[in-house]
């Protein structure tokens, strides 16, 4: 099987139509030799700041001298993105290798797996397969009925910051949603969460007391920033200084400390991490599509800003690097999130916006999400393609001006490669 074959087999089976439930992965990985059974795992959940934490984790555990498998979603650009070993993308001859002993065992299951419980399969194997020391496993949706959560006894499990999102199908409440998440937490395991979400700490103390699992919260008195800018930040947490990450945004240094906090964690477990790789790792992470900055002459930033949780931590980084400026937007959402409070939070903050649509049957109509800007009194219009928006909001914002593209992942993987196609 070649690498597109591969892709063609996993996206032609969608979970719209499935019940949820770990019962197909678990007779899939069973099928294949359970190979997640070899492997040890730092498990992360969350509404917003999953990748970016386990960008961290991963880039330190390998300055650290492990082997690291990390396994994240969605991807931005291409799919092999989702699976890497150290950093290296899986293959298109190594994903079409996996993914051929995947199709064989699911094509004798009882109920043919999903696309999500086919890429995870995949990824256990290859993982399995390149001997990886540990694996930086991010939950897809949720966490209690992820297909990721088929996992048993995770060295730690990781939850980190929490908000209204998926609502639909977690929710309906902010406790409903943190209960899905609160389903990686293992009897007699170690958590780490980010905390200060009153609803969600409640529940994540609560399942904690009730499987026996020891629970660390992030104390971010220990945070401290010292410089913020576009190049990134240097920040200390008590006791390391002057640690430097070059990730933009101010909800960065708050993820690296998260990050830290679960390293900690990892390091009483017995652990080797030195101080050295902590600092050489956080100094090696990029995590594209974050605040990423793609030009400073203009300055054109990228976020991956996709929901009102997500919105509300852009607009405060942007305030914070461009104090009393208002900038020029590149803005495409989905249909099935907040748009109302996202743009109430990206309105004050907005001089021109150019719209367009997400590539994604899930997403919101441009000429819609120009009629909900214009009445909070923001010039907006739509474009036809990303090239055609790219160049609008360039030339709005001028050379001394800015533009942020965000609104969906979906849109910054799109606005990433024609970015880089032509530049």
């Amino acid at each position: 099987m070649t690498g597109e074959e591969a892709l063609a087999y996993i996206h032609s089976h969608g979970w719209e139509s499935r019940a949820p439930g770990l019962d197909r992965v678990r007779e899939l990985l069973r099928r294949l030799g359970n190979p997640q059974k070899n492997l040890r795992f730092v498990h992360v959940a969350g509404t917003n700041g999953k990748g970016s934490v386990c960008a961290c984790l991963a880039a330190v555990l390998e300055a650290a001298g492990c082997r690291v498998g990390l396994n994240t979603s969605p991807h931005l650009e291409r799919f092999h993105e989702r699976i890497r070993v150290n950093g290296e993308e899986i293959s298109d001859e190594e994903l079409g290798a996996v993914t051929d002993r995947v199709r064989a065992a699911a094509l004798v299951c009882r109920e043919h797996p999903t696309e999500f419980e086919l890429i995870t399969a995949a990824a256990f194997l290859h993982f399995a397969e390149r001997r990886c020391d540990v694996v930086v496993l991010e939950t897809g949706l949720g966490g209690a009925l992820d297909a990721s959560n088929v996992i048993e006894n995770p060295e730690l499990s990781v939850l980190t910051a929490m908000g209204m999102d998926h609502a639909a199908i977690l929710g309906p409440t902010l406790r409903d949603i943190a209960a899905a998440k609160a389903g990686i937490i293992k009897p007699a395991g170690t958590v780490v969460s980010r905390g200060g979400c009153p609803e969600a700490d409640e529940v994540f103390r609560q399942v904690c007391r009730e499987q026996g699992a020891s629970l660390v919260e992030l104390d971010l008195s220990r945070l401290t920033v010292r410089r913020l800018d576009l190049e990134g930040a240097v920040f200390d947490f008590a006791p390391w200084e002057n640690l430097t990450l070059p990730l933009t945004g101010t909800y960065q240094p708050e993820n690296a400390a998260l990050a830290l906090t679960a390293l900690e964690a990892l390091r009483a477990k017995g652990w080797r991490i030195s101080e050295e790789a902590l600092r050489q790792g956080l100094e090696a992470v990029r995590w594209p599509g974050r605040f990423e900055v793609l030009s400073r002459d203009p300055v054109f930033l990228l976020d991956g800003a996709h929901n009102a949780h997500g919105m509300r931590a852009a607009a405060k980084s942007l305030r914070a690097l461009f104090p009393g400026k208002c900038l020029t937007f590149l803005l495409g959402v989905l249909a099935d999130k907040d748009a109302g409070e996202m743009l109430d939070l990206l309105a004050p903050l907005a001089e021109h916006v150019l719209v367009l649509r997400p590539d994604s049957p899930r997403a919101m109509d441009p000429a819609a999400l120009c009629a909900l800007l214009s009445e909070r009194g923001v010039e907006a219009r739509p474009c036809a393609s990303v090239e055609e928006g790219m160049s609008a909001a360039l030339a709005a914002a001028g050379k001394s001006g800015a533009v942020c593209a965000l609104g969906s992942l979906y849109l910054c993987g799109e606005i990433r490669s024609a970015w880089f196609k032509t530049r």
